[in-house]
């Protein structure tokens, strides 16, 4: 697997005054999908309440390349660009892509693991996380931290 892909559909409201998909969407998009993909891994939020863990974001980023309308069809792939060995920090990466494969945005994202009842950074992660996490699909200029 190159990476976790996905089609991805636009509402009206997702469309600003200039009828083009609002910033603020990307990141949302670009939030669902690393969502489905921690399910899709095992990492539910369930077991993320469960076992008191979840992501925390340090920066979020979106470079917009192409103006996207309501009737484009985009396709969203996201990979891990940067990792620690113990996976407790990383960077991935989304890029919003037409049917044409050109690029419309891309989405940086910089985060780590945190205990939700102590409120402070997970170091070493849980297990589940190590195992879910090699096998995220790595972009071509990975970076292990």
């Amino acid at each position: 697997m190159t990476s976790f892909s996905k089609q991805i559909s636009f509402r009206w409201a997702d469309i600003d005054p200039n009828l083009h998909v609002r910033h603020s969407v990307y990141y949302d998009f670009g939030a669902q999908h690393r969502i489905e993909i921690l399910e899709g891994l095992g990492l539910t939020m369930k077991m993320m309440f469960l076992q008191h863990f979840g992501p925390v974001i340090f920066r979020e980023e979106c470079v917009f390349r192409k103006e996207i309308k309501l009737s484009d069809t985009i396709f969203i792939h996201t990979k891990v660009a940067k990792m620690n060995a113990d996976a407790s920090r990383w960077t991935i990466v989304h890029e919003l892509r037409n049917e044409k494969d050109e690029l419309a945005a891309t989405i940086s994202v910089d985060g780590a693991w945190m205990d939700t009842k102590l409120r402070k950074l997970v170091n070493p992660v849980p297990d589940s996380i190590m195992e879910a996490l090699s096998v995220f699909p790595k972009s071509d200029d990975f970076i292990e931290l």
